[in-house]
């Protein structure tokens, strides 16, 4: 990847809310303003699209359809439920 470095003045609050961001998704500050420069132009990132594609493959591969996905959904919290060593919460 070419990296070209530059210069900004952002206030107070950007810089914080840049360095928040960072911490919370775990990545550099510079790449932290890269995806929301990324966001705020409303492209995808970087392989964004390929893992969609790949996505609904699978998804039509396995013929989910939203009912599908529902019960599993369901019978997986089930399990999870039924395996789980604190009490269950209400529903």
């Amino acid at each position: 990847m070419m990296t070209i470095r530059s210069t900004y003045a952002l206030d107070p609050g950007s810089v914080r809310t840049l360095a928040q961001l960072a911490r919370r998704w775990r990545v550099s500050k510079s790449e932290a303003l890269r995806r929301s420069i990324r966001a705020a132009a409303g492209l995808a990132p970087p392989g964004a699209v390929e893992a969609l594609r790949a996505l609904d493959r699978l998804q039509h591969d396995l013929d989910l359809t939203p009912a599908r996905a529902r019960a599993w959904a369901r019978r997986t919290r089930a399990e999870r439920r039924a395996t789980s060593r604190r009490p269950a919460r209400p529903a």
